[in-house]
């Protein structure tokens, strides 16, 4: 059965007036190569102001190539001559903008940046650079193109409640500050470092986009002195939620602490590293004895791990008490005369409000770590990206929900 050219043209994409006058299979290239023209007394929109039904003006010398999905094993590239429209509306001579790609790019058609953008949300780009043939570099370039065009259509008017935290963007003490919407659970803002100035592109960030920053009601930060100033300063009106998860982890490192300096001393203390900082539901059998061997003896880092367990169990309880259990707790670690204890119970007095507005606010940043833990995980995979700019298309790519302008791929209406 033979395929009718105006099936091809489907296939490929082509409307009027618009058709495909032939294809060949370069065997020399080995690639697929369309030829595609323009009816006579074909009539164009204006690329500039958008009139319809402007005629052909004359037609460009130039000859230009894009490249499409494979035919076959064989790489396929679409060729055509461009008219130019001489607008009666705006009364200019512009270069018709082709259907098969978007205005102002001429290297690769929709359906082909649709495939990279399918393929870069689980492939590393220089795996689908060798993959499909083409110097990442040019990839690269159609991932930023749509992520800057969906970004600058987000609608952030909704937002109410923002997570922050930091991921490393390379070794060393460089870092990229994302900010969440906590209720929608999608990134809002991505930008270089990890200092109050981030804060500040964020507010910049999210009332160019339809958000104010009087409509921030709630925030939930670490406790990095940066991040208090940069949201006191920019969210006035935002109540600070300092996570519980930092909270924790630095009573993990305190009990570390006081086991690493007790165990020259205590022989038992060796290897058991572990069982003191993970929760007691997730030990195996032989962890669970040595636990319970070693918890109610009268060892520094016993006592360390009671109050350890003591300060988890104030999170379960109700608001309406947990702020005073939590004040006897802090007079607990101010008086236990384990120095690595004593240094959280006065960093917890000293953040007080905010450890407190969790119980109001029952913000955390568990999602933000979920998606930094993808980030590492697609970095790792992609050995670290060149730039920064690259890592922040990642995070938006890979946490943003973003809404792109290329055509849904009928590959994606399968899986």
């Amino acid at each position: 059965m033979f395929i009718e050219i105006e099936e091809l043209e489907k296939a490929f994409h082509i409307p009027e007036p618009w058709y495909i006058d032939q294809c060949k299979f370069n065997d020399e290239l080995q690639q697929l190569d369309v030829f595609v023209k323009f009816r006579k007394r074909g009539l164009f929109a204006c690329s500039g102001c958008g009139t319809e039904n402007q005629p052909v003006y004359d037609t460009a010398d130039e000859n230009r190539t894009w490249r499409h999905l494979n035919f076959l094993e064989y790489p396929c590239y679409i060729h055509a001559e461009l008219p130019r429209t001489k607008c009666n509306h705006c009364n200019t001579i512009k270069r018709v903008n082709v259907p098969w790609a978007i205005k102002q790019r001429h290297n690769f058609t929709l359906y082909f940046d649709a495939l990279i953008m399918t393929m870069a949300k689980d492939m590393p780009m220089n795996a689908i650079a060798r993959f499909i043939g083409e110097h990442d570099t040019r990839l690269w370039r159609i991932l930023h193109y749509y992520v800057e065009q969906a970004i600058e259509v987000q609608d952030l008017s909704h937002v109410t409640k923002i997570g922050t935290d930091e991921t490393s963007s390379k070794k060393g003490h460089n870092y990229v500050t994302i900010f969440m919407d906590a209720d929608q659970k999608v990134v809002i803002c991505a930008t270089k470092g990890k200092n109050a100035e981030t804060v500040k592109v964020c507010k910049e960030h999210l009332e160019t986009h339809g958000g104010h920053a009087d409509n921030i009601k709630e925030v939930c930060i670490d406790m990095s002195p940066a991040f208090i100033k940069g949201f006191e300063d920019n969210f006035p009106h935002a109540a600070i939620t300092f996570d519980k998860f930092h909270v924790i982890k630095n009573i993990n490192e305190a009990v570390d602490e006081v086991r690493r300096k007790e165990q020259k001393t205590c022989a038992d203390l060796k290897h058991t590293r572990y069982i003191w900082l993970k929760n007691e539901i997730n030990l195996n059998e032989e962890q669970k004895k040595s636990l319970d061997k070693l918890k109610d003896c009268e060892l520094q880092t016993a006592k360390a791990y009671r109050m350890k367990v003591c300060l988890q169990e104030v999170f379960r309880y109700p608001a309406s008490i947990a702020p005073m259990v939590l004040q006897d707790w802090i007079q607990w670690g101010l008086r236990c005369r384990l120095e690595p204890m004593v240094e959280v119970a006065q960093m917890i007095q000293k953040h007080y409000k905010g450890i407190v507005q969790w119980f109001t606010s029952q913000l955390n940043n568990g999602l933000l770590e979920g998606v930094n833990s993808l980030i590492q995980a697609a970095k790792r995979k992609a050995r670290g990206y060149r730039s920064v700019d690259n890592l922040i298309a990642m995070i938006y790519l890979i946490g943003g929900k973003l809404k792109f302008n290329y055509p849904t791929p009928k590959w994606t209406l399968r899986s």
